[in-house]
């Protein structure tokens, strides 16, 4: 399944303020609008995005983030090496 059914409710995205936390500690940054970081790097040209049973990935360079396919929760991201 391609990433299309994502970017279509790229607008839905949204996180908890312990997932906002767990994704800023992840990541190492200091970014205020998670979300909008993590929206940000979903709709980028190189971006791949595929789903894997309940859950989509969204891979660009260095970076893993797992979005919630029925909620559109930003579950956690993370540095890939």
């Amino acid at each position: 399944m391609d990433g299309t059914a994502l970017l279509g409710h790229v607008d839905r995205l949204h996180t908890t303020a312990l997932g906002a936390a767990r994704i800023r500690r992840n990541l190492g940054i200091d970014e205020r609008d998670v979300v909008g970081f993590c929206r940000g790097q979903i709709m980028r040209a190189d971006c791949a995005i595929y789903r894997q049973g309940k859950n989509w990935y969204c891979e660009t360079d260095a970076l893993r983030i797992t979005v919630n396919a029925s909620s559109f929760t930003i579950i956690t991201a993370h540095r890939v090496e």
